[in-house]
């Protein structure tokens, strides 16, 4: 390349880190030095628009159509994004071309000792309706209220006394150094949204250049548990304001894929888990199909497009 590695990110601090583990993981395998990527922050609608749900606003694409057009424009090479955000369907034109190792990927409470600690009803800021719906289930007394922003936003919010809880990933705070709050919330109480934890980057499908750098850091089994839930999501139609959690692990040769659709406030659960061998997402799908057919009249409403 006539000129460094663009990476595009979000501007937030979370964001950054992340484009900088991504930097540092291609130098590492390109044997690169620091000149050889820039990191480009570009400033997207989910960041600006602070006081709404996504689902009201639309949804995830508002965290990525900005890196989307820079990526179009020529402005960056390769764009860095928290999988979670990326919404299901993407364009032609683009390729998810990596991903790094996943981290933690349970939710952090963030006020009390567990769920069950939380005062009787609780004030919880959230603006996930996955979350909203598990806490609920829980804890049908909580009040849920809207709580957006960065890291550093929402735990100045609940300092100030405006919730009693919030929660927050794991691997957010563990990238920001500040693993030592809240406390982890089993994956038996709260399954975790799908691509959680993982950090994805995209360039150009046709870009065969870009592709073939960054597939070099790409860690393949990240990818085949992201590929295999997000493909659970293309089956169920699924967008933000749709109360899903799911997780792939790998179990030997194999990947055990669970995950389960939420009534938003939380009285009807559907769960089911699945195993993927020999690389296809077949299965996936079928578990998709199956979750919606098990599912009330009212909960598949949630996931029609």
């Amino acid at each position: 390349m006539t000129h460094p590695l663009r990476l595009g990110s979000r501007g937030s601090p979370l964001a950054l880190t992340q484009a900088r583990m991504a930097a540092d993981a291609l130098r590492a395998a390109h044997g690169w030095g620091e000149e050889a990527i820039e990191i480009v922050p570009v400033v997207t609608s989910g960041d600006r628009i602070q006081d709404r749900p996504l689902a009201e606003i639309g949804g995830k694409a508002l965290w990525t159509k900005e890196l989307d057009i820079a990526l179009a424009d020529g402005r960056i090479d390769a764009a860095v994004h928290s999988m979670k955000d990326v919404e299901t369907f993407r364009p032609a034109e683009i390729t998810i071309a990596a991903m790094l190792p996943r981290a933690d990927v349970r939710d952090r409470l963030i006020g009390a000792d567990s769920i069950a600690a939380l005062p009787p009803h609780a004030r919880v800021g959230t603006a996930s309706p996955r979350r909203t719906a598990q806490l609920r289930r829980e804890r049908p007394d909580i009040e849920i209220t809207l709580l957006r922003g960065n890291v550093a936003t929402r735990l100045g919010r609940l300092e100030a006394g405006e919730f009693d809880a919030t929660l927050l990933a794991s691997a957010g705070l563990d990238r920001l150094g500040q693993g030592d709050i809240g406390t982890p919330v089993p994956i038996t109480t709260m399954l975790p949204a799908p691509a959680q934890a993982a950090i994805g980057l995209e360039t150009l499908t046709a870009n065969e250049a870009v592709r073939a750098l960054l597939a070099a850091i790409d860690h393949r089994p990240t990818s085949a548990c992201v590929f295999a839930e997000r493909t659970l999501l293309a089956a169920l139609g699924a967008s933000c304001r749709s109360p899903i959690a799911a997780l792939a692990v790998e179990e030997g040769h194999a990947l055990r894929l669970r995950a389960e659709l939420l009534s938003e406030d939380g009285r009807e659960c559907v769960f089911g888990e699945t195993r993927l061998a020999g690389g296809g997402m077949a299965e996936a799908t079928a578990l998709g199909h199956d979750l919606l057919r098990r599912a009330s009249p009212a909960l598949r409403a949630l996931f029609d497009e």
